[in-house]
């Protein structure tokens, strides 16, 4: 890899996991009784922090769509799902920008597509963005059909805007788009784009009377028959919640690992090393770990062998390496070393959310995620 490569990867994946940490710890802050002007202060730093990672993402999935194309993972999802996920997601924005968003679903409620459901949102959101910034007043409405041909499901998205700019019928120019609506704005219009040309669709805008524009995009998928269940809260023995021990020699990785847990129901206890770690797992209460692999005194690996030696339950607890490096090599080397799997950093809540269904009884709610 160039070295300008090397320092591009690693210069956003740290603003990426410091733009976390941030935030996790903004939003427990925002959890404490503060008066009115701190609860502002804190909004404010949350909705930079916020800002902030969405650019370095899409920057980074912008870069390596270039390289090697936007990766997609399907599976399957009910449709109208999506809708109170662009509700959650976008409807907060859109009163604090003094517009109504409007999000609706035409197609069967039970209808079920194998689909990349994230990139899928993903592709709203430019268009969503790129709407309310054309709005100073009013409604934007975001509408999502399914209907089904065959084994084909056919699945169409529309956001219909108001305001005097119509620039979704023409090639996208990013820094048009950046000199009229900003940055953030611009690179969600050009990863969505992006994403809907990995997905095999159209976009295109259609005028509105009066005004403004509906920006169309379509794409088809194959027919899913039943939708995957919701498999519950994360569990340890017995249905009790989960206890997890999170090993990580910095504390704002270990900020953000408990308030992923705490997310999912789960409960933790913290080591600030592997030295440490195997001290306390020697308990064996804990129904699993998640190791950061490079630490000081012993690294994540030397405490996973040491670990490993304990009887009973102690030595059988599922052990997740947390790691920025996690090439098929190293994580190799995590797995034959007595790891159960791999969690790369900066960590995602779907991520930890897998990890967690896959090594402990039951599920942890989809909706935490």
């Amino acid at each position: 890899m160039p070295s300008q490569e090397f320092f591009f990867e690693r210069v956003t994946s740290e603003i990426h996991q410091q733009m976390e940490g941030v935030l996790a710890l903004a939003e427990r802050l925002a959890r404490q009784p503060l008066g009115a002007d701190a609860q502002s202060c804190v909004a404010g730093v949350i909705e930079a922090c916020v800002n902030v990672r969405q650019i370095v993402a899409s920057s980074m999935d912008l870069r390596n769509a270039a390289a090697t194309g936007i990766e997609l993972n399907l599976a399957p999802h009910r449709l109208r799902d999506l809708v109170d996920d662009l509700e959650a997601r976008w409807g907060a924005r859109a009163r604090a920008s003094g517009v109504t968003l409007l999000v609706a679903y035409d197609g069967d409620p039970e209808a079920s597509a194998l689909i990349d459901a994230p990139r899928t949102i993903q592709a709203f959101d430019g268009l969503i963005a790129q709407a309310l910034a054309g709005v100073r007043r009013g409604a934007v409405e975001a509408t999502l059909k399914a209907a089904q041909d065959g084994d084909v499901m056919r699945i169409e998205g529309r956001v219909r805007g108001g305001g005097d700019r119509n620039l979704g019928a023409r090639a996208l120019d990013i820094r048009e788009i950046e000199a009229l609506f900003g940055l953030e704005i611009a690179l969600a219009s050009a990863l969505g784009r992006t994403i809907l040309t990995a997905l095999g669709g159209h976009i295109r805008a259609d005028d509105n009377r009066g005004g403004g524009e509906t920006l169309v995009f379509d794409f088809q998928a194959a027919c899913v028959l039943e939708t995957p269940a919701d498999n519950g809260t994360a569990g340890g023995e017995d249905g009790r919640s989960a206890h997890i021990l999170v090993v990580d020699d910095n504390a704002t990785n270990r900020m953000v690992a408990e308030t992923l847990c705490e997310m999912f129901d789960c409960t933790s206890e913290s080591a600030v090393d592997g030295v440490e770690a195997v001290e306390v797992a020697k308990s064996g209460r804990f129904d699993l770990i998640l190791m950061d692999i490079k630490m000081p005194r012993m690294d994540g690996v030397t405490a996973t062998r040491e670990i490993r030696q304990f009887a009973g339950h102690a030595g059988r607890v599922p052990i997740i390496a947390l790691t920025a490096n996690a090439d098929p090599e190293d994580a190799a080397g995590y797995l034959s070393a007595g790891m159960n799997g791999v969690v790369e950093k900066p960590m995602k809540p779907e991520n930890l959310l897998r990890a967690l269904q896959e090594n402990l009884g039951g599920g942890a709610q989809s909706a935490a995620a």
